[in-house]
């Protein structure tokens, strides 16, 4: 069983990339693979909208995309972590979440959980939460919670989320939901 660990910040070593990091313990804990994408080391490009992969199947872009959409159809489950920006998703996020068209139903029945960090309360968190569970039915992705929806933080400076005990065990407990909901 493999799962697909995707952390859509731009900011390397960001706070989502830490919750996805704790997210992913249980499954290295029972011996699942585990694949990580870091969009911070990788290079998307926005979708065009031409439509060739309806006809062809592949989009005619090539980038990084191209390993992404592997991982996909290897996957059994997928986190995406993504920080709030401006009550969205990152642009980076964005891009993946386009281009997934060209590889319709490589998601589909599989297992997903979701994780936001931002610098408020404002609703923003909540917003993004839903923006990738959205996008996970769109893909036909079964939504897995937390301990109660997504998996929600606070924090600014890079890293700061480390010193959070409470929200990094909220990330391994929506890694273990999906554990047993693969069960």
């Amino acid at each position: 069983m493999n799962v697909l660990g995707i952390s859509g910040t731009p900011r390397v070593g960001g706070n989502s990339e830490v919750l996805l990091d704790a997210a992913l313990e249980p499954f290295v804990e029972t011996g699942w693979g585990v694949t990580r994408v870091l969009l911070s080391e990788k290079t998307v490009a926005p979708c065009t909208g031409c439509e060739t992969c309806v006809e062809s199947g592949v989009c005619f872009i090539s980038d990084d995309m191209v390993e992404i959409y592997e991982a996909f159809r290897r996957c059994d489950a997928v986190v995406i972590s993504a920080p709030a920006y401006y009550r969205n998703v990152p642009a980076q996020l964005k891009a993946v979440f386009d281009r997934t068209f060209a590889a319709r139903g490589a998601l589909e029945g599989k297992l997903g959980g979701a994780i936001c960090v931002g610098r408020g309360q404002g609703g923003g968190l909540c917003i993004v939460l839903n923006i990738i569970y959205n996008y996970f039915l769109s893909c036909g992705v079964l939504c897995v919670p937390g301990e109660l929806n997504g998996v929600t933080a606070v924090a600014d400076k890079a890293g700061e989320v480390a010193a959070q005990p409470r929200r990094l065990e909220q990330a391994r407990v929506l890694g273990r939901n999906i554990l047993k909901y693969a069960k």
